[in-house]
């Protein structure tokens, strides 16, 4: 009789998640206890979108703040687990509390343990039942087969975490490679700025130097000539207070001088610099450079179809370049070459490089051939 009523007393401090004794039972507003690890950590809740969760038990909401610690449970845990059964009462922990019967069947509708003289009662009537022995064969199968799959699963997992580290130890070294490119270049880019412009400072120094070296030859000579001018004009002007007699007698020579005299005028120099700086426009060049990066993620490999080739036309082993070489006079197509590649749809974007002006232009092309003699074209 105590034993049964310790079993009873058992399955009321028992957690309906965990099947055993409550560790630390947190309470809900409905009533039922659950251990405060299985409560908070329950997967299986369903959580509403204001955060609620639904009881395991019965499904009343419930907020995860309203748990409150059963210190009346824990107490009757606690005295519990301090009971410890005699031999002869261990002996008995098998048997079934209401027949005292060894508990040798299972049901599988009811999902317990039970005696022969359940088996025969009318709450197991019509139930499936078997010996506890199949059940725990099948039940050790599906354990077994439920550990593979998760074994499964966690190894899955695993691999899928590596290659998620791995993938991202990737991105870290592609992004600082990129990095330490970027500044290498933006370096490279300052470096030639740098030498661009003492080119020019000196360009600019050795313009400036020179034609001060002409001005300055120039200021000198004009000074020389003003020098001379200014003593025949003073020798002129004292010639001028002669007597009629002496200016008369001297009149040759003065009159020589006079005429010979010429200012000799020193050679034009431009006021304006030959050549003027003129920086490129860079907001400009990053623009186009932003376009062309924007349109690389449409980038396709386009190949060229030798099945199509003009006969007068040679193509090269990886089908990427070909060269005129005008052998036949009859023109096959309108078009010399086909890329291999067609799209029906979407943004497409590659790169010809196309030497000499002979032939036709690159065009688009439709798949719609005429006698392959005609092809519709899209400049």
């Amino acid at each position: 009789m105590a034993l049964k009523m310790l079993v009873n007393l058992q399955e009321e401090v028992t957690c309906p998640i965990c099947l055993e004794l409550f560790t630390e039972p947190l309470s809900l507003g409905c009533g039922h206890t659950f251990c405060q690890t299985c409560i908070t950590d329950n997967k299986e809740a369903d959580t509403s979108p204001g955060g609620e969760s639904s009881c395991p038990v019965c499904g009343i909401r419930y907020s995860p703040g309203n748990l409150w610690l059963n210190q009346h449970v824990a107490k009757i845990v606690g005295r519990l687990r301090e009971v410890k059964l005699s031999p002869e009462e261990g002996q008995k922990k098998d048997l079934c509390v209401q027949h005292e019967e060894e508990l040798l069947l299972f049901c599988k509708e009811d999902k317990k343990v039970i005696c022969r003289l359940c088996e025969q009662s009318q709450k197991h009537h019509g139930h499936h039942i078997f010996l506890t022995e199949e059940a725990v064969k099948e039940c050790q199968e599906m354990l077994q087969a439920a550990l593979k799959r998760l074994r499964k699963e966690q190894q899955e997992a695993e691999k899928l975490e590596a290659d998620i580290r791995e993938e991202r130890t990737s991105w870290k070294h592609q992004t600082q490679t990129e990095r330490q490119r970027i500044q290498t270049e933006f370096n490279r880019l300052r470096s030639i700025l740098d030498g661009e412009e003492q080119r020019e400072l000196q360009k600019l120094e050795e313009e400036g130097q020179k034609t001060l070296d002409k001005l300055a030859a120039a200021e000198a000579e004009l000074a020389q000539q003003s020098r001379l001018l200014k003593e025949l004009v003073s020798d002129l002007e004292r010639r001028s207070e002669w007597s009629a007699v002496e200016l008369l007698q001297d009149m040759s020579g003065i009159m020589k001088w006079s005429e010979i005299w010429t200012l000799k005028k020193p050679k034009t120099v431009s006021k304006k610099l030959k050549r003027t700086f003129r920086a490129p426009d860079l907001s400009e060049m990053l623009h186009v450079f932003r376009e062309l990066t924007h349109v690389q993620c449409y980038w396709v490999d386009i190949t060229l179809n030798p099945f199509n080739l003009n006969l007068n036309l040679v193509l090269s082993e990886d089908q990427r370049q070909v060269i005129a070489m005008p052998i036949w006079p009859v023109k096959y197509y309108n078009c010399g070459i086909l890329g291999s590649q067609y799209f029906s749809s979407g943004k497409h974007y590659w790169e010809i490089d196309r030497c000499g002006k002979t032939g036709l232009p690159p065009s688009v092309t439709s798949r719609t051939v005429y006698n392959h003699s005609l092809l519709t074209t899209t400049n």
